[in-house]
């Protein structure tokens, strides 16, 4: 689908006419689309650039570094530090937010940064990407901790970068999500997916099974039925995509509708989700709803959970609308125990995952 030539900067113009600081936040957002080209560049040379594998640290989560989570990190650093536009930064491979060095003016925004969400893929040529998220810092006083501490109702915009066959950046600031395509032969973002559209019903949903015997009963109840397909209560055939990339998971989601289910689960009791709030949750939310989509953590929509730290985790349910909110129903009837009689096959007599099994 291709809509003429507009390019991000002309795009950012037009949509933030009239937003309060608009100058500063259009300059942050293109400073952010070229390190996005940067880290483009990276991950198509892969192997040839020596950016593959391991740089045997772990970051603040216990996840071991690829060489791409590292470059990548700095190349956002190095891009936005030094224009006075942001006040300060977080990311996801940082344990503690970025002070911008002295040498620099700081700004009043916040930006806050996934460098290579699904970096493990890049070993094996699958698509991976970078989500950002954008706030405001009303101080001119260095930022803390806790002004990062902001729901992600509060964002101002927020994006992702899927590195893919073609290198795309989609973004929000509040006006519609829309869709731009790296034109290599010139450097330019070109818009080619004005105002994704995210159908309200669908028949693709996407999750991780190997978590199944960690689920709780309203994940189950809806797994089940949805593979029950044209003989169940749903009454069609469902299909499942599990990519273990959220970027990918999602474009494919803003492209032609779907569900994402990264929900709580038992397996680890003192982690309520595995995606982080501000990192990747909260910024993809906002992307899903400016879609027309919605997005949970089952019990509440992502965007109103106020983070209470840096790396804080969430259950996540996001896309197609009415799928989102059936499972919502589904936990208020399991948290209620309107949904006693329902009891998952996974759990029959016959299975592995009964207690008794388990015992």
């Amino acid at each position: 689908m291709h809509q003429g030539r507009t390019t991000l900067s002309k795009f950012l113009i037009e949509q933030l006419d009239g937003i309060d600081g608009a100058r500063e936040l259009g300059a942050l957002l293109v400073d952010v689309a070229a390190a996005v080209k940067a880290i483009s560049a990276m991950t198509a040379k892969g192997a040839l650039g020596g950016y593959l594998g391991t740089v045997g640290t772990e970051n603040v989560h216990g996840e071991t570094q690829a060489k791409l989570d590292v470059v990548a990190n700095d190349t956002l650093l190095r891009a936005c530090e030094w224009g006075g536009l942001v006040a300060g930064m977080a990311s996801e491979e940082l344990d503690e937010p970025y002070p911008i060095p002295a040498q620099y003016a700081r700004g009043r925004l916040l930006l806050i940064f996934d460098p290579l969400d699904g970096s493990s893929n890049a070993d094996v040529n699958v698509s991976v990407g970078t989500i950002f998220s954008v706030l405001r810092h009303e101080s001119d006083a260095a930022p803390a901790t806790a002004d990062y501490l902001q729901p992600g109702r509060r964002q101002v915009a927020a994006g992702y970068a899927i590195y893919g066959p073609a290198t795309m950046l989609v973004l929000t600031v509040g006006k519609g999500t829309h869709g731009f395509t790296l034109d290599r032969e010139i450097g330019n973002f070109i818009l080619t997916h004005p105002n994704f559209a995210i159908p309200p019903s669908t028949s693709e949903f996407a999750i991780n099974t190997s978590n199944a015997r960690f689920w709780e009963s309203p994940v189950h109840r809806y797994v089940t039925e949805c593979q029950a397909g044209r003989s169940g209560p749903r009454g069609r055939d469902f299909n499942m995509r599990w990519i273990a990339s959220l970027v990918a998971e999602v474009h494919r989601i803003l492209v032609r509708g779907g569900v994402f289910m990264y929900p709580r689960d038992l397996k680890d009791p003192s982690k309520p989700g595995r995606l982080r709030l501000l990192y990747e949750a909260s910024p993809i939310a906002f992307l899903v709803e400016q879609a027309g989509g919605f997005a949970s953590t089952g019990r509440k929509q992502l965007l109103e959970v106020a983070p209470e730290g840096l790396h804080q985790r969430v259950p996540v349910v996001l896309g197609s609308r009415e799928e989102v909110e059936r499972i919502e129903r589904y936990h208020v009837d399991h948290d209620t125990g309107a949904d006693a009689p329902f009891e998952s096959p996974l759990f029959n007599e016959r299975s592995l995952f009964r207690p008794e099994a388990r015992a």
